[in-house]
């Protein structure tokens, strides 16, 4: 895994213009290099706005959509098309606005879907689908990029403190149910899942998430209670932060 590497912006709306800006050039080049790219998506206020900030653009139109591969690596379980879910929001934010193939939007399933209010059906169908989608020997696709929000309490996706979910190392995909944060049953790629990543980048603003950075960024944190520290890609990771996030790193 690679090590951690940081990049401080002024403010969270220089971050997300920055990271769109960053995110426009690593798909560009994925495609460039494979054909298509594939990205896993965070929701949240700081994920949102990378995707709003990327919608605002003018370099988004050298991204070829309909070879672009869309994944989530956390969702609530919620009804379709309820605004709470984050697939719900990142329509809303950019995905209605440009012209995605609509077989390449991999969209965790709903609590109304065919898997009914069963979370854990449901974690192991979009298991089956990221299986189906990687190469031979694997059971994740090797994502381009993955994104993920850093909650004050060090969370990522849908992995909190000391839950079960966070020490998975067999499934890719598992259901959450007791959440700290509402609602309480939610779908969550694992840690082994999101380590199968080329680059990861967890996004951090605001003052709320200093403490969180500054201990996943420590060196001695464990994982199991503090998931932000075991997000790792395989060939980069990158804290992307404004000065607030940063404010408590040494």
């Amino acid at each position: 895994m690679s090590a951690p590497r940081l990049v401080v912006h002024r403010s969270k709306e220089l971050m997300a213009e920055a990271a769109a800006a960053r995110l426009i050039t690593a798909v560009v080049d994925a495609q460039s290099a494979r054909g298509t790219a594939s990205v896993v998506l965070t929701g949240g206020r700081n994920g949102n706005g990378l995707l709003a900030a990327l919608g605002e653009a003018p370099a988004r139109d050298a991204i070829d959509w309909s070879r672009l591969d869309l994944w989530w690596g956390d969702e609530r379980f919620l009804p379709e098309g309820d605004p709470e879910r984050n697939v719900t929001q990142a329509r809303e934010a950019l995905l209605d606005r440009v012209p995605l193939d609509p077989a390449r939007v991999h969209a965790m399933p709903a609590s109304d879907g065919p898997h009914g209010d069963d979370a854990d059906a449901a974690a192991a169908a979009y298991a089956a689908e990221l299986a189906a989608a990687a190469g031979p020997g694997a059971r994740v696709p090797a994502f381009d990029v993955l994104m993920l929000g850093v909650g004050p309490d060090t969370h990522v996706a849908s992995l909190f403190p000391e839950l079960p979910a966070v020490r998975e190392t067999g499934r890719t995909v598992v259901g959450v149910h007791d959440a700290p944060k509402p609602p309480p049953t939610r779908v969550s790629l694992t840690l082994p899942a999101i380590r199968a990543a080329r680059e990861v980048w967890l996004l951090a603003a605001g003052e709320d998430k200093a403490k969180a950075a500054a201990l996943a960024l420590s060196g001695e944190a464990d994982e199991a209670s503090v998931p932000a520290s075991g997000a790792r890609g395989t060939e980069r990771t990158l804290w992307l932060m404004d000065t607030a996030a940063a404010s408590e790193l040494s």
